[in-house]
């Protein structure tokens, strides 16, 4: 369990880093030419994650093709609006509006898996949309791109996710990480080739470290799964959330205000008591520990 855990806090270092690499590019190149070469990159990684009887063509094919096709456009349009939002956001903004990514699975589950919710996680599901309104505060400052594009990426991750659990667990590994990366390899290839830049030196060191660490986030986070249950992985993500307000602090120059990071606790504890709740049967006092 506890092996499991800590690969997890590895594996959202290793997103948080690749995250960092791709917002210091600065919007210098188009946001789907970064998502082609790192989904390139990320490539890379099927090897590791192939499993003994696993077939090449199982990147492209999966028990349930509609659900694969989902994951995989679902995952282009993430992929993309995460770059547009790091490129446009402090990185700690746009992580929290990422992080609205649970309490839009709570809401998706309801819709189309008929999941029945119980009021602590639709109170979780209204504080995160309150703290979304701290944190934007309409009105009282400029709202621009990057925020819609926090918003879908996290949206999108969503659906993506309730995809995957439809999908169940017989669906191999393999596939679901191909649609993850086929996805925005396509879509970023099409939509770069008509304004293509080729990127500088610099730049490709950027796109690398982008991809390759994305890659091994993948990995690490197929070696916690194997080693701990994923609803005790899953609360590690928001680990990210240190890593952004230290990398937005001492590389990017960002500084964010009270009422944001009020906004920012808001949806954080929303979303991480949504997680916790999701696979508990206990009452409230009885709640077990995460580790």
């Amino acid at each position: 369990m506890l092996k499991g855990v800590l690969l997890g806090f590895a594996c959202y270092a290793a997103y948080a880093i690749s995250d960092a690499f791709v917002k210091s590019l600065h919007g210098s190149l188009p946001a789907y030419e970064a998502v082609f070469f790192g989904a390139v990159l990320m490539l890379l990684a099927i090897p590791l994650i192939r499993q003994p009887g696993d077939r090449w063509i199982e990147v492209f094919r999966a028990r349930r093709p509609s659900l694969w096709w989902i994951r995989a456009i679902s995952g282009a349009i993430c992929n993309v609006s995460a770059v547009v939002a790091f490129t446009h956001l402090p990185m700690a903004e746009a992580f929290a509006l990422i992080f609205l990514l649970p309490i839009f699975v709570t809401v998706l589950s309801v819709i189309f898996l008929k999941e029945h919710v119980h009021w602590r996680r639709w109170s979780a599901v209204i504080a995160g949309f309150i703290g979304v309104l701290v944190v934007l505060r309409p009105g009282f400052r400029a709202l621009g791109v990057g925020h819609l594009a926090a918003m879908t990426c996290g949206l999108s991750g969503a659906v993506s996710v309730v995809a995957l659990r439809m999908a169940g667990a017989h669906e191999k590994r393999i596939s679901l990480y191909g649609a993850g990366v086929i996805g925005p390899l396509v879509v970023g290839l099409v939509f770069m080739l008509p304004g293509f830049v080729w990127p500088s030196a610099h730049q490709w060191f950027l796109l690398s470290g982008y991809g390759l660490l994305a890659g091994a986030g993948g990995v690490l986070l197929m070696l916690a799964t194997q080693n701990a249950p994923a609803n005790r992985v899953a609360p590690t993500q928001y680990s990210q959330m240190l890593w952004a307000i230290g990398f937005g602090y001492w590389l990017f120059g960002d500084h964010l205000d009270w009422p944001m990071l009020i906004g920012i606790v808001l949806i954080l504890g929303s979303g991480l008591f949504t997680l916790v709740r999701e696979d508990k049967v206990t009452p409230w006092v009885r709640r077990t520990k995460l580790v």
